[in-house]
């Protein structure tokens, strides 16, 4: 059999980029997969909110194979590659003619769409959903999201996969900690990846100076590129407080540094938009403990393997708590990784997660 395989592909920088291409090296063990194949018994499509899938949607949907969705919430992907008029039409297509004014408020509220609740209430994933032969998704709440809008869709939970780095020495980590300031005894917490609204930044910085006044020596860094100058404009004066360093876009070999260097990930998402965080699970992969927003998406997790935040009011409260739990007890914190390390082991390693994708490519097949 050969699978013709559609995705972004480093060096692009995203999630989906990484993950595409650690599975494409599983996959090939399995058999043939090609990215640039013209003909094949099955495709592979690699489907996300972002620009990057723009061409690889509309081919999914012209030579329909399985489409694994990395985020289940596809509106904003509609609000970045469409014009007004073909938005509220798929739109009415996928929640009906009476929803019309509804598509037209969104699309003139469009600049709020990153964290008003109503863009993430609505995936619009009808179209993709009935033209495809399988959906593969990485956690219950974006397979309900799926069959919510295509009842008849056939979906397919596979765990997100963890490919373990070639890891860099310890003293790697620890000169990482040196050049941001970090003494050997202070608790650093890392945010890792793309800062947008969701990722609850704002509530973890005012939580954060919270925690220092009570006494504790943590440290917060915070790493990634801002999805919009408005955002970054907002968020700068808070990011020159004591403890809090700042890193760019990361490589490969310099997130794995720092993935290391950190003593716990925060790693947020509401609204949550039905995907599973590659930050995550690389993180525990390396026995990080991780404070989660409790919710379906991250409901596969044992209760002992991380740390869940409750959404909305209690959010801060909730997070300053396993914050300073964290900071108190450091025993805790590594006792947590290593119940998170082991369930990665488990459920998410790449060959058992290959061998899934092809049994249902073989099944889905022309």
């Amino acid at each position: 059999m050969k699978v013709a395989y559609y995705a972004p592909l480093p060096p692009a920088r995203t999630g989906v980029a990484d993950y595409a291409a650690a599975l494409l090296a599983a996959l090939r063990r399995c058999g043939s997969v090609d990215p640039r194949a013209r003909h094949a018994d099955v495709a592979l499509y690699h489907l996300g909110n972002n620009q990057l899938h723009r061409q690889i949607y509309r081919r999914a949907l012209a030579q329909p194979g399985v489409v694994v969705l990395h985020d289940a919430v596809l509106h904003h992907f509609f609000l970045g590659s469409l014009d007004r008029a073909a938005y509220i039409d798929e739109f009415v297509y996928n929640y009906g003619e009476w929803h019309r004014a509804l598509a037209e408020d969104l699309w003139r509220g469009r600049a709020s769409s990153g964290f008003d609740r109503r863009y993430f209430d609505y995936p619009m994933l009808k179209r993709i959903a009935e033209r495809s032969r399988a959906v593969v998704v990485h956690n219950p709440a974006a397979a309900r999201m799926v069959r919510q809008h295509a009842p008849a869709a056939t979906v397919i939970e596979i765990p997100h996969l963890f490919a373990p780095p070639e890891l860099p020495a310890a003293w790697e980590a620890i000169r990482m900690r040196q050049s941001l300031g970090v003494p050997t005894h202070a608790f650093l917490f890392g945010v890792f990846g793309y800062l947008r609204e969701s990722k609850r930044l704002f509530a973890v910085l005012r939580t954060f100076n919270r925690l220092r006044q009570v006494g504790p020596d943590a440290r917060l860094l915070i790493a990634g590129p801002f999805v919009s100058s408005d955002l970054a404009r907002a968020a700068a004066p808070l990011l020159t407080g004591p403890g809090i360093a700042r890193l760019p876009y990361l490589g490969e070999r310099d997130f794995w540094r720092t993935a290391l260097a950190v003593d716990a990930c925060i790693n947020l998402r509401y609204p949550a938009a039905g995907e599973t965080s590659g930050i995550a699970i690389r993180l525990m992969g390396v026995a990080k403990p991780v404070l989660l927003t409790d919710g379906e998406e991250n409901s596969r997790y044992p209760a002992a393997a991380c740390l869940r935040i409750e959404p909305g009011l209690a959010e801060e409260d909730s997070l300053w708590h396993n914050m300073f739990l964290l900071t108190s007890m450091k025993e805790c914190a590594g006792e947590i990784g290593l119940r998170a390390s082991g369930h990665i082991v488990e459920r998410h390693q790449a060959v058992p997660i290959a061998e899934q994708y092809w049994e249902t490519l073989c099944a889905y097949r022309q």
